[in-house]
């Protein structure tokens, strides 16, 4: 019964640090430099432009500028940030390994 809580532990950790192996050019090791942090404020900023918007009084093309910008926005600020993410399910079974090996 351990080697298979053994097993599945390594399993778990395994995958859950799988992400970070497949990041591209390990930027999830490293903080984003000067110019990376300036280029996430003003992405920051212009998120909140947005926000601030009455989109409402908008027509249905502009909207839709809009719509597609804060995508191109959300794909730039995933490629800049990094960083390493652990599911919900890797991080419950995780959890109840520990407590069942305890």
């Amino acid at each position: 019964m351990k080697k298979i809580a053994y097993f599945l532990s390594m399993l778990m950790l395994l995958t859950a640090i799988a992400p970070a192996a497949m990041a591209k050019d390990g930027s999830a090791d490293k903080e984003p430099s000067p110019e990376e942090q300036a280029r996430l404020e003003q992405l920051d900023e212009r998120v909140q432009e947005i926000k601030d918007m009455d989109l409402r009084a908008m027509d249905k093309e502009e909207r839709k500028e809009i719509r597609n910008e804060l995508r191109d926005i959300n794909k730039e600020a995933k490629a800049l940030g990094g960083g390493v993410y652990i599911s919900a399910g890797a991080l419950i079974v995780i959890l109840l390994l520990l407590i069942l090996l305890t």
